[in-house]
């Protein structure tokens, strides 16, 4: 149980780590596209969400070629997000970018994607390894927050990165007011399934990790949902079965300063809208100044809330043996 616990403590030193990485200076490009899966692949997810309002634009790619239609046109760099650098999808975006001539610079710790770069004489960012990749996520987003300000598209993200590190230090602290608010979010879900809203770019990228880990390391049912497109459809979802969920599932909404006026006065009437099917079991707001520093926040409170259900579940978050099976019985395909 502990193991996984220590990984997330490390989370300001990978962020220091990235910080301070020597990055190799890349040709200007406005266009990146990120290919990656899974724990690796949210970083590009981080990336983008950093880049929002840049002049520059960041897509991510999950799954396997083909590249976007727009690519052939645009020709993005493309950076492969890949911490085992073993992964299928990853390797088959990298080889349809290879084949299109595309500009292309590698994050992982090796593998095939890290044979392959040394072929090529690719840039690449080697990331430390032994960590689950999503316990990676300082060193993974990290890095393409470096590449993606060495491409041009953000600015200079060390100050950020250096703010972040030192708050997830206090919130990875028993007293601190983040554990606290891990804790008992962690007693109010244990039972239920979890659904965690987000309303713009730091607080919902912050949802989809929330989603992730509480997947990987609890190994329970998660979902999440964006206003304010959930208010176009989602918000009467809660009808039919009050009697079922609201015994079931409980709701995580995650806010930042920067999300829209209207949205946050949406997270209020939606709450008070669909209490009666649904308990709303906190709000929790990211703190920082910086973009970054806020979504990792948010992020390290995601980590300790998963850990903690694990723990309640007296489950190991640390072994994925499910995805494992998965990956021999593609082997033999």
């Amino acid at each position: 149980m502990s193991e996984m616990l220590e990984m997330i403590r490390t989370l300001g030193d990978q962020l220091r780590w990235a910080r301070d990485l020597v990055v190799p200076d890349l040709a200007p490009s406005a266009e990146v596209l990120v290919g990656g899966m899974g724990g690796s692949g949210i970083s590009g997810d981080f990336g983008a969400a950093l880049a929002v309002g840049s002049e520059g634009r960041v897509a991510v790619q999950k799954g396997y070629a083909p590249l976007p239609g727009w690519a052939a046109r645009v020709k993005p760099a493309v950076v492969a997000a890949s911490y085992s650098g073993n992964t299928e999808e990853t390797l088959d975006v990298v080889a349809a970018a290879s084949e299109a001539d595309l500009p292309i610079v590698t994050i992982t710790t090796g593998g095939r994607l890290g044979e392959l770069t040394v072929e090529n004489g690719w840039p690449t960012l080697p990331v430390p390894g032994g960590l689950q990749p999503r316990a990676a996520i300082g060193y993974l987003a990290g890095a393409v927050a470096r590449v993606l300000h060495s491409f041009g598209v953000l600015s200079d993200q060390r100050p950020a990165l250096g703010e972040a590190a030192d708050l997830v230090d206090g919130a990875v602290s028993e007293e601190s007011v983040t554990w606290a608010m891990a804790s008992d979010l962690a007693k109010g879900l244990v039972g239920r399934l979890t659904i965690v809203y987000g309303g713009g770019p730091i607080s919902g990228t912050a949802a989809q990790r929330w989603k992730t880990q509480i997947n990987e390391n609890a190994k329970m049912p998660a979902w999440w949902s964006l206003l304010p497109e959930l208010d176009h459809n989602e918000i009467v979802g809660w009808e039919t079965l009050p009697e079922i969920t609201k015994d079931l599932i409980g709701i995580v909404a995650l806010t930042d300063p920067a999300d829209h006026p209207r949205v946050r006065s949406r997270l209020e009437h939606t709450s008070a809208l669909t209490e009666f099917a649904v308990p709303w079991l906190a709000q929790v707001p990211a703190h920082g100044e910086t973009e970054l520093a806020r979504l990792m926040s948010l992020t390290v409170c995601g980590d300790l809330v998963s850990w903690m259900l694990a723990v309640e579940a007296g489950v190991d978050p640390v072994p994925v043996e499910t995805i494992e099976e998965l990956k021999k019985l593609l082997v033999k395909d």
